[in-house]
């Protein structure tokens, strides 16, 4: 079925208006009250920004059910998160967040919806700091369907918003059992690298694993670059990574051939050394060469496994992260020295089997993007985006407002 004719038989045959923003909710704008975080007195009420709550006050301004939009800010044209969210009951809300009140559930959720499923570029002004004022706000159009009879277009928008809802309702719950899980997978991974005095023996990486820092090219080189050796960069491990696999850029095989000394051979650790992403621990499943933002093991000593050694570096991120933040500069950094006399507990290898073996199911289910849940997670999101095009693709009107 097309997408005209499923949403036709949504709208069995009524007519659809576009109506500006403006016309369909209230606007209280002028009653919001930003307070600086020196003067906030703590509480409970949630005190809301541009994106969400950015603290908890003692008092409160607003009591209901309201539609905040993002009034400005980057995520305005990054999208990150939502631009529009609904809140409800007791609440303090500053001036970087519209707020709007409806007169039903529905036509709230249905305007939520639909807001962030589309491209608002036109209605906003800025460039250092994009900003959607409230003049364009209102002018955004919305679709109306059967606005001659409210009571049917209270139905048809309870009908999208119903089955949009079910899939948000869906990735709630899959998102909440994955946060279990996640916990669930750190508890036993602290329990299974937690070692008694004497029962381990404990080595540094520098012992264990010839320690290499990446480099990059000269930019003026440009026959280093081609599709032979993988090139390695923080931004291609993503946290939950166990293998590396496809990089974004590669090498050709000149290019590599001239750093002979910091190619890595596959089966190696490669860990980020620098800034907020320090400590992203990955195997390298193919030979490579690394940035210089990342510090590889190449292991030398047979006593430890590849596997055994990620999961101990993966659990040791936010250690990784403080002795990165003791060098003193603007940016966190530990340096080939520092990271080579990291120290890590070694038991036997049929102990790190069995650890291995117990932690790769866990892995597998929370942080697998090919099994387990967050490809669920995934797959939902995929389906809620489906139907929500399906559902939101109304005829356009002649002419948009625009910014």
């Amino acid at each position: 079925m097309s997408n005209l004719n499923y949403l036709e038989k949504l709208l069995d045959g009524v007519e659809v208006e576009w109506k500006p923003l403006g016309g369909l909710a209230q606007n209280l704008d002028s009653m919001r009250k930003p307070i600086t975080s020196g003067l906030r007195e703590s509480g409970e009420i949630p005190y809301y920004g541009a994106s969400g709550i950015v603290d908890y006050v003692k008092d409160y301004i607003f009591d209901g059910d309201f539609l905040l939009v993002s009034e400005d800010g980057a995520n305005l044209v990054d999208r990150n998160t939502p631009i529009a969210f609904s809140i409800s009951g007791k609440n303090w809300v500053n001036n970087h967040a519209h707020i709007l009140k409806f007169n039903t559930y529905v036509e709230r959720r249905f305007v939520d919806i639909y807001l962030n499923s589309i491209d608002l570029t036109p209605y906003i002004s800025g460039a250092a700091q994009p900003k959607l004022n409230q003049k364009n706000l209102n002018c955004i159009q919305i679709p109306i369907p059967c606005p001659e009879n409210p009571k049917k277009s209270l139905e048809i928008q309870a009908e999208i918003v119903r089955i949009l809802d079910t899939f948000t309702e869906l990735t709630t719950e899959l998102t909440t059992e994955l946060t279990a899980r996640k916990k669930q997978y750190n508890y036993y991974r602290d329990q299974l690298l937690s070692f008694d005095e004497g029962e381990v023996e404990w080595k540094t990486l520098g012992g264990i694993g010839r320690i290499v820092t990446g480099r990059t090219p000269k930019s003026s080189d440009k026959s280093a670059w081609g599709d032979e050796v993988d090139f390695v960069t923080p931004s291609d491990i993503k946290n939950g990574m166990r293998s590396i696999t496809c990089p974004s850029r590669r090498l050709s095989a000149e290019g590599a051939a001239s750093m002979p000394k910091v190619q890595i051979p596959s089966g190696s650790l490669l860990v980020t050394c620098i800034g907020a992403d320090m400590g992203k621990t990955v195997i390298n499943a193919n030979d490579c060469i690394p940035n210089q933002q990342i510090n590889a093991i190449i292991l030398t000593d047979d006593s430890v496994q590849v596997g055994y050694l990620f999961h101990v570096l993966t659990a040791m991120r936010d250690t990784l992260r403080r002795q990165g933040e003791l060098g003193g500069g603007t940016m966190p950094l530990i340096n080939k020295s520092d990271f080579s006399k990291i120290v890590v507990p070694v038991p036997s290898l049929e102990e790190q089997a069995r650890i291995v073996a117990t932690l790769d199911k866990f892995d597998a289910l929370t942080n697998s993007i090919i099994e387990g849940l967050p490809r669920e997670i995934e797959l939902r999101q995929q389906q809620y985006e489906y139907y929500r095009d399906l559902l939101l693709s109304f005829p356009k009107p002649d002419s948009e407002v625009a910014a």
